[in-house]
């Protein structure tokens, strides 16, 4: 089959047209509510909670753990594409979870 034989009328392409207006938007949506959700923001912070316990844990001084911390949010946002991810209390959480005065 090639690939003339896929669209053969105007209304091959409004069929195909309807369909993605009908369903892309609800992909569009559900793909938000994976990434913007309460759930994804709690997941996020015990990552980075994890992540700087670890480091401590390790050995790692609390001042450069919150550093590598810092920068793995900042890759975690930058990974994201940095559209309205709301993580700045990320930090704030990881030091309270880690126990830095």
């Amino acid at each position: 089959m090639s690939g003339d034989d896929f669209i053969r009328s105007v209304e091959d392409v409004r069929e195909i047209l309807e369909v993605v207006s009908d369903q892309v938007p609800g992909l569009l949506k559900g793909l938000r509510n994976v990434i913007y959700s309460k759930e994804a923001a709690e997941n996020m912070a015990d990552a980075v909670s994890t992540f700087y316990t670890k480091l401590v844990d390790a050995g790692i001084a609390k001042e450069d753990a919150l550093d590598m911390a810092r920068g793995y949010v900042l890759n975690l946002r930058e990974l994201l594409g940095d559209k309205g991810i709301n993580i700045g209390g990320v930090i704030k959480q990881a030091e309270h979870n880690g126990g830095r005065d």
